[in-house]
């Protein structure tokens, strides 16, 4: 099960110094957690999966949640909860927090991210390790909000800076252009 994440994040194709660096913090925490890596019960940090959710006609928006908790815009997602296929961990997370159902663009994971979770009711600040795949579908397929998240938006990926969106959101918009047609 961890052999095959492993294998994963092994494969993940790094273009930048950032995302060697990335891919390198994932590997050595999983190598050093592997019995709880996928456990929120490990309370310095836990594996956790995203969908970078683009429109399949235009390519040029994305699907972004306002997060009740972290009061941020943010890709839909959420725990892996011991389940080590975290592709399957971003599409219920899609499902749970949209209503959509979508198809994920490649099977490759599309982008890693690490960043700090703060204190929360009971939860000391932690780490996120998320692990980001690319999912496509209509901006005109029915939404429905979920109680963890206030709205849910549409965005023009040139205009995600205007929701105060943080830097890796702003990668993931990065990203999405060689999804584009020139």
């Amino acid at each position: 099960m961890i052999e095959q994440l492993l294998h994963d994040i092994e494969k993940y194709q790094a273009n930048s110094a950032q995302d060697t660096v990335l891919k390198d913090q994932f590997l050595q925490f999983i190598r050093a957690n592997p019995g709880n890596c996928l456990l929120r019960s490990n309370l310095c940090g836990h594996l956790t999966a995203s969908a970078w959710v683009i429109d399949s006609e235009t390519k040029s928006k994305t699907l972004l949640v306002n997060h009740v908790k972290l009061n941020r815009w943010l890709q839909p997602g959420g725990h892996a909860d011991g389940d080590s296929d975290l592709m399957r961990v971003a599409l219920k997370e899609l499902e749970e927090e949209t209503g959509i159902k979508a198809k994920i663009s490649n099977q490759q994971i599309f982008d890693l991210d690490v960043h700090a979770i703060p204190w929360h009711q009971q939860v000391p600040p932690h780490l996120h390790f998320d692990v980001r795949y690319i999912f496509l579908t209509s901006a005109h397929a029915p939404l429905i909000i979920s109680e963890e998240s206030r709205e849910l938006v549409w965005v023009d990926l040139t205009a995600l800076e205007s929701l105060s969106v943080d830097q890796s959101v702003l990668r993931l918009a990065e990203k999405s252009h060689q999804l584009r047609p020139s």
